[in-house]
């Protein structure tokens, strides 16, 4: 059974989306607005002028699904506690994939060779997603 990443964005979804598909290839296969709800939300759920923001949206990255909204666009996303680990193929591409997810990031260990991969190097986002790229080994 598998489990998917559920990103709340408060309110910066569809940049974040456009990030991804610049920096990493990640493609977004499905992509709901508030407004296209068919149902109203509860009171007070939703701030005014919210109506464009992204309720739900699916962002393909490789073979895995990450999903992704706008939340109650409370204007900071909290990510916290967990990070998304993105393999490479090699390490031309570690390194590229790392370089621009530092765009506008926080480097929090360099890409380097460490004991369990010939390239490994984690750094938080603009949006404050922590990722933690490199060639990983498939397990039995």
């Amino acid at each position: 059974m598998p489990i998917t990443p559920y990103l709340f964005f408060e309110g910066c979804a569809e940049e974040a989306l456009g990030f991804y598909r610049t920096a990493i290839g990640a493609q977004t296969t499905m992509m709901m607005r508030n407004s296209d709800s068919p149902e109203p939300p509860p009171p007070g759920m939703m701030p005014p002028g919210t109506e464009n923001k992204i309720m739900h949206a699916e962002m393909k990255i490789g073979d895995s699904m990450v999903l992704v909204s706008d939340g109650h666009c409370a204007g900071a996303a909290k990510f916290a506690g967990f990070g998304l680990s993105l393999p490479a193929k090699d390490v031309a591409e570690a390194e590229r994939f790392f370089a621009a997810l530092s765009e506008g990031g926080e480097v929090r260990m360099p890409m380097s060779r460490t004991f369990f991969s010939p390239a490994f190097g984690m750094v938080q986002d603009r949006f404050g997603v922590l990722w933690m790229v490199g060639i990983f080994e498939e397990r039995p």
